[in-house]
């Protein structure tokens, strides 16, 4: 089980009141929202390995290089010599190094590289993996790694982590009439303003669909912009014409790397904490209480 860390502490920030508080009235929201996510994860779905993929940097220099609007709307300070700084909430910040300290304590694997974001881990992961991988995410991106013949699903959070949407290739096609196989030329052609990827102009998910469906891949859609009997309508065809610097680049901004250098790290799920005095001290330090507790009793069963 391979975890977009990110994306679940920001869940569970934004699901859990920032009422629960550490003894000295510091939020712990986020931190014991995400405890419980994994408890329920591991009662649920009892994975053998269990690895918690993070965002050494968010907004790569070498995509922003390529597409210099992605993820810039959420850039709050930029910086010259490391990752640029994300925008986020002002406790939730504080909390991340609490996670990192408490999962590192727990002896839950902890895996991020400089350069790269939590995502590419997670495909590098997912394509080194000789057994069933499921990913838990709410990033959409992440489809692109859906592969039924390996085993590799989508656990996509609906309410909390107790309600998962299970992404298989069945659902894909029947959700955007997709394979796994074309989503990131799909993503790329659609955008998403939540990454700053500007997309096709007028090409939403359907024509994006529609398109693929009838020329195969982003190469054969783009060959046919070319060729006067093909069937593009007028409009389309232009503003495919007008995006070739786009759509030359995007592919390789919105596809996870698969070669990452990872550091060594064991992915099995512990039993028993890996630095108990540590632990206690953090659970006393940060008021983690019930939480830590049930995560714990989950993993010695």
């Amino acid at each position: 089980m391979l975890l977009d860390t990110a994306s679940l502490y920001y869940r569970a920030y934004f699901g859990v009141p920032d009422t629960v508080r550490a003894p000295d009235g510091t939020p712990v929201n986020a931190v014991r929202g995400l405890l419980d996510f994994i408890t329920r994860l591991v009662q649920d779905h009892h994975p053998d390995d269990l690895v918690a993929c993070m965002d050494a940097d968010w907004r790569p220099h070498w995509r922003v290089e390529l597409i210099p609007s992605y993820k810039a709307h959420r850039v709050a300070v930029e910086t010259e010599t490391g990752p640029d700084e994300e925008a986020t909430p002002d406790t939730l910040a504080p909390q991340v190094p609490i996670i990192e300290a408490v999962l590192d304590a727990v002896g839950i694997a902890r895996v991020g590289v400089a350069t790269y974001e939590a995502d590419d881990v997670i495909g590098t992961l997912a394509g080194r993996a000789t057994g069933p991988v499921d990913i838990v995410t709410g990033d959409r991106d992440l489809y692109q790694l859906v592969d039924d013949a390996r085993g590799v699903r989508v656990l996509y959070p609906l309410k909390g982590v107790g309600q998962l949407q299970v992404t298989d290739e069945a659902w894909l096609r029947q959700k955007y009439a997709v394979d796994a196989s074309g989503y990131v030329d799909f993503a790329l052609l659609r955008g998403d303003p939540s990454d700053g990827l500007p997309g096709v102009p007028g090409i939403g998910e359907k024509t994006a669909a529609k398109l693929l469906d009838t020329y195969g891949d982003l190469a054969g859609i783009m060959a046919a912009v070319g060729d006067p009997a093909s069937k593009l309508t007028p409009s389309q065809r232009k503003r495919l014409d007008e995006s070739r610097d786009y759509v030359a680049v995007a592919p390789k901004v919105v596809r996870v790397a698969s070669d990452v250098p990872l550091p060594g790290f064991d992915p099995a799920l512990p039993t028993e904490p890996l630095d108990p005095e540590l632990l206690d001290a953090l659970a006393d330090r940060w008021g983690l209480g019930g939480a830590l507790q049930r995560l714990l009793s989950t993993l010695r069963t």
